[in-house]
């Protein structure tokens, strides 16, 4: 696959300057990261959740986790995790598992949580859309995609 048509075309209408960084077939973010030999706080991934209204993506960087506990407080309702199933044909262009932290190219509302590692290194990575592929934007342009996303602290890291 490469990298998922949807995100190919938004970023070339955006104009991004993007390098593909190939690595062996992994299962997680985490995995990903050490099989690019980059480290986990450079790698963004974007996390599911739901709530009566629908689906929310959030991006924090691979090596932390998603506090729904903290984040259901700060938006003033329940979340939920997502399966991949429930919305698995929300990215039809991506393999299960291995959707781009840019839920807006989609059309999902997306959260960032700007108090994490992401951006603060000169290079950023995400999953292009399967399991062998990672994008890498300078850490200057990855702030610039996550310009339409909502920020909000909602994580710690591992």
């Amino acid at each position: 696959m490469a990298i998922s048509r949807s995100l190919q075309e938004y970023l070339k209408e955006h104009g991004v300057k993007y390098r593909m960084v190939q690595h062996a077939r992994t299962g997680s973010s985490m995995e990903s990261a050490e099989e690019a030999h980059i480290p986990g706080g450079a790698l963004a991934k974007g996390v599911m959740i739901r709530d009566g209204d629908g689906y929310m993506m959030l991006v924090l960087p691979s090596d932390y986790h998603v506090d729904l506990e903290t984040l259901s407080g700060r938006l003033g309702r329940p979340l939920a995790m997502a399966g991949e199933e429930e919305f698995r044909a929300k990215f039809p262009d991506c393999e299960r598992g291995a959707v781009p932290p840019l839920g807006y190219v989609y059309g999902i509302k997306t959260l960032w949580d700007p108090s994490t590692t992401l951006g603060q290194d000169e290079k950023v990575y995400f999953e292009a859309g399967d399991h062998v592929n990672l994008i890498q934007v300078s850490g200057e342009q990855f702030h610039e995609l996550m310009a339409s996303a909502e920020r909000s602290e909602f994580s710690r890291h591992i």
